[in-house]
């Protein structure tokens, strides 16, 4: 029987060796891949690099892609249907991988602008997988939180979901999870723009860690050099990797697209894909999931809470395990290395990774708040020295 072929992005995680049994794999990386490469290819496992339209795909003999990535933007779905090339996505993959970005975004601007989480409120824009736990997790924070996605509200109702203008009232930070739709009842494409701006009462914090092109860059340039915003969070860029060096200067935290790229959200993407090929063309691989993802060099947090408020003590500990600045640094010393940046990006593990030990803490609801967000708490005696 005749080997499958597949073109395979060189930076999908966990992949290599795993499908040499049943497949003839070529690796690339994915903005290299051509047409003159899948035109003999019976699948396509990619990420956001390869623009799967008919100048990659016609006249090839392409049955299926897959993405392991929860964006799908870069797959041309109609032209896909029409060839009847089965297509899929990696829904929820990272989503727990960017509610760690944003948590550490939250925690690191709480302290550095001396700002009280719990008496503020934030507006999740777009309540799919990613907005559900970013929503969930600032809750935790004791955040008052205001939702809107308007394709859910149509088909679940209005309850449980408020409007735009509602959220430019009243909220204090304001974060995108919502798809790039380019056109349609639901475009996304552009909505953040001078007129949503304005409409904001209060000085707000806006985070973007969906698609660049939501934002019009001209108009948050001049929106944010206006002072109405306190602070920007930027992982995502229009015309990435070649990004705007003004509005990188205007960012108080920036990241090269890598909110959802915890090797947790990475082992994910890849598992689904795996998975999804294999159903597809019945290779007998649908359980499989990556072994030995790789651990921390120090799985072990250690948190004094002497002198320290609560959200300080969060902050120590979360910022152990994942710190957003790190990030942000690295973009800032090179914008021009942002790709590599991505594809070389190192390893981070997700709070369930991690054991907190914590000396000292006079707060009770930090440990409770540690543990729902992903972290086992060490009682004293069971705590070791590496």
């Amino acid at each position: 029987m005749r080997k499958i072929r597949i073109i395979a992005d060189d930076k999908i995680p966990f992949l290599r060796g795993v499908l040499d049994r049943v497949a003839d794999i070529q690796y690339m990386p994915g903005s290299a891949i051509t047409a003159r490469d899948v035109k003999d290819a019976d699948a396509l496992l990619i990420r956001t690099r390869t623009i799967c339209n008919a100048s990659l795909l016609e006249g090839s003999t392409v049955k299926f892609i897959a993405t392991a990535t929860i964006g799908f933007d870069h797959i041309d779905t109609a032209y896909c249907k029409q060839k009847e090339i089965f297509w899929t996505n990696a829904p929820g993959c990272n989503s727990s991988s960017v509610e760690q970005y944003i948590v550490s975004a939250l925690l690191t601007l709480a302290v550095k602008l001396k700002l009280e989480l719990s008496v503020m409120s934030i507006g999740v824009i777009g309540v799919g997988n990613v907005g559900t736990k970013v929503a969930r997790a600032a809750r935790i924070l004791g955040m008052k939180v205001l939702l809107n996605d308007p394709p859910r509200a149509l088909t679940e109702g209005l309850n449980g979901f408020e409007s735009l203008e509602k959220i430019k009232k009243e909220a204090d930070i304001v974060s995108f999870h919502v798809p790039l739709n380019m056109s349609g009842p639901f475009k996304t494409y552009g909505i953040a723009d001078k007129h949503f701006f304005e409409g904001f009462i209060k000085k707000t914090i806006l985070i973007n860690s969906s698609r660049g092109e939501i934002i019009n860059e001209k108009d948050i340039i001049s929106a944010k050099r206006n002072s109405q915003f306190l602070a920007l969070v930027l992982d995502v860029w229009n015309d990435e990797p070649y990004i705007n060096a003004s509005l990188l200067n205007e960012a108080s935290i920036a990241s090269p697209h890598i909110a959802g790229y915890s090797t947790d959200g990475k082992a994910n993407g890849t598992r689904m894909s795996v998975q999804a090929l294999s159903r597809f063309f019945k290779l007998g691989m649908d359980n499989w999931s990556p072994k030995n993802i790789p651990l921390p060099e120090n799985t072990q947090i250690v948190a004094d809470g002497t002198g320290k408020s609560e959200l300080e003590i969060l902050y120590e500990v979360y910022t152990q395990a994942y710190n957003i600045m790190t990030d942000d640094l690295a973009l800032r010393t090179d914008i021009k290395e942002f790709e590599t940046l991505r594809g070389n990006y190192r390893l981070r593990r997700e709070p369930y990774a991690y054991m907190v030990k914590l000396l000292n803490n006079p707060f009770p609801d930090v440990e409770e708040k540690l543990t729902k967000l992903g972290f086992s708490i060490l009682a004293l005696n069971n705590f070791y020295e590496l």
